[in-house]
């Protein structure tokens, strides 16, 4: 999506701080002894309230109203009754929603109480790295440059990125135009981010592992080694300049 007017421009900020609120929410709402389908209930009842649908639910029939990935699992865990947290847990809440016409997606890993399993560094070399590549973007910048940018800032820090799952544009829908922006230097994509557009823009930060792969459930992505990995994601809209973050009401950077 391209904002083209201020209508655009409040709708888009409307939504992002319902999807920003609705991952801060959840993020100190989550206790030891609550299972995942708790926490994405308490998710679902907060963009209700909002007046926000879930995204993932329109548009992949997903069986939840957020994504929760517990530990191991790096992305679109599917909420259970049968999974329950812990202390010291690495958790990724993933929450996209759409109102009004207009679609935001933020995400962001924590640890749940005390660090007994050391995930410190890992979560906060994520969002580290995910402030330095958005205040990389504006106009006319390569995406594939923020790509090299994400990559060899995770190498500095010890780490490696997951190279098939990616940020996107959204605005009118969950996914649009760039369909990938990759943690990773990609030479083959030579599209640049354009002033104006609306981009989700995620790190994947991972202890080892390159690839997420599909589980039996349909849904849940883990990497084949058991490699733990964080992530962070904002809405952004790209300009000349220092970016707009639409979903900063996540408090991620808190």
């Amino acid at each position: 999506m391209s904002i083209s007017t201020q209508e655009e421009l409040i709708g888009m900020q409307k939504i992002s701080d319902a999807v920003g609120k609705t991952l801060s929410q959840m993020r100190a709402y989550a206790r030891p002894g609550m299972t995942t389908k708790e926490l994405d209930e308490y998710g679902g009842m907060l963009l209700e309230q909002y007046g926000a649908k879930s995204a993932p639910r329109l548009t992949y029939g997903f069986p939840g109203w957020t994504c929760i990935s517990v530990n191991n699992e790096i992305a679109h865990g599917m909420p259970s009754d049968k999974t329950v947290l812990q202390e010291g847990d690495l958790i990724n809440v993933d929450v996209s929603a759409e109102l009004e016409g207009f679609w935001a997606d933020n995400g962001g890993s924590f640890i749940l109480g005390e660090d007994i399993h050391q995930h410190t560094k890992l979560v906060e070399a994520s969002k580290y790295i995910l402030h330095k590549a958005i205040h990389s973007i504006r106009g006319g910048v390569r995406i594939a440059e923020i790509g090299r940018l994400i990559e060899n800032e995770a190498r500095k820090a010890g780490y490696r990125v997951i190279k098939n799952l990616t940020g996107h544009g959204v605005g009118r829908a969950l996914h649009e135009e760039p369909h990938e922006i990759a943690c990773f230097y990609d030479r083959f994509n030579r599209q640049r981010f354009t002033k104006n557009s609306v981009v989700a823009i995620e790190t994947f930060i991972s202890t080892k592992a390159a690839y997420a792969y599909t589980q039996a459930d349909g849904w849940t992505l883990k990497a084949r080694d058991g490699s733990f990995v964080a992530q962070h994601e904002h809405t952004i809209v790209v300009t000349d300049g220092k970016p707009l973050i639409l979903t900063e009401s996540n408090g991620i950077w808190n």
